[in-house]
């Protein structure tokens, strides 16, 4: 939506029909219309694809039947787009590139890093908050922590319940998290579970927030850890994925993992707890870096000329 958006501002048509003609066709991760797109291309329309992670904690932790056969299915359907279909591919992250790289070889057609952006007048350390004064609050926030996902939350909490030692703390949930999950919590430190919430209120809930810790393991290119950074909120998390491509020092922290990521080992959570201390007692240090690197990287501007130069070929 905001790419959509970036274009129709420079007075670039958009369009969700394969079968109009087109300059070219962005394919977001995958699609199952192979056909249309098959049909596009022998019309010279230039198909460039924007690749996600590749689905794999399936493969580690037993997540569903139902979750399992989709991962795979995307995975295979993902992969035969870079391979037979795609002029061009973009990368969300030089970990994504390399990760592709390793599990399915290097495209046969150029490849491109563009990290996702923001708005930055939308996400912003301006405006209304509700920042607790009398404690801290840890703000998770993802799509989902659901299932074979959930992970993530109680490395989380856990981190919470170190640092409660020498600070009080809260932990927030915004995201989608089952009732089994939420049931088997059992936490020193109060957690609040606010499901999926609509955008609209992420800049109110990032600024009403002291740290956000990045839950995804191994993330390909986290649009939260963006948009919390956008609004000045420091981000904490371990050092997997494309996590420290994104979180300079001066902006968060982020420390070794101190297992293996890829097997959900679990990490050191004396580290990060220990390192998230100077986030807490130098928040006006650490948010003003947040927005900085924001505003030096994050930008929705950047982010939709790098892909106007990919896809018309500039």
């Amino acid at each position: 939506m905001k790419f959509e958006q970036g274009l129709r501002a420079r007075g670039v048509d958009v369009t969700h029909e394969l079968s109009v003609e087109s300059d070219a066709a962005l394919v977001i991760a995958g699609t199952r219309n192979l056909l249309p797109l098959w049909r596009a291309r022998q019309r010279g329309q230039r198909i460039v694809q924007r690749l996600d992670g590749v689905n794999w904690v399936q493969r580690v932790r037993w997540a569903g039947m139902k979750y399992s056969v989709r991962a795979e299915y995307g995975n295979a359907m993902l992969s035969l787009i870079r391979a037979r279909f795609a002029d061009h591919v973009i990368y969300q992250s030089q970990f994504i590139r390399k990760w592709w790289e390793d599990w399915y070889g290097v495209a046969k057609v150029p490849s491109t890093v563009i990290i996702n952006g923001v708005d930055l007048q939308t996400y912003t350390p301006d405006g209304a908050h509700e920042r607790p004064t009398d404690r801290f609050r840890l703000l998770l926030l993802e799509g989902s922590l659901a299932g074979g996902l959930n992970s993530g939350l109680f490395h989380a909490i856990s981190t919470a319940e170190k640092l409660s030692v020498n600070f009080p703390m809260e932990v927030i949930v915004a995201g989608k998290v089952d009732a089994v999950t939420q049931q088997s919590i059992k936490s020193k430190v109060p957690v609040k579970f606010l499901g999926t919430i609509p955008r609209k209120q992420i800049p109110a809930l990032a600024r009403s927030s002291h740290m956000m810790y990045s839950a995804e393991v191994n993330p390909p290119c986290p649009n939260s850890v963006i948009e919390a950074l956008a609004c000045g909120l420091p981000v904490i998390g371990f050092d997997s994925g494309a996590l420290k491509e994104l979180v300079t020092e001066d902006a968060g922290c982020i420390v070794p993992y101190g297992g293996n990521p890829w097997k959900l080992e679990t990490p050191d959570i004396s580290a990060l707890a220990f390192a998230a201390e100077a986030v807490l007692t130098k928040q006006d240090q650490f948010r003003a870096a947040a927005r900085k690197r924001a505003e030096s990287a994050f930008g929705l501007d950047q982010m939709v000329e790098s892909y106007l130069k990919v896809l018309l070929e500039k």
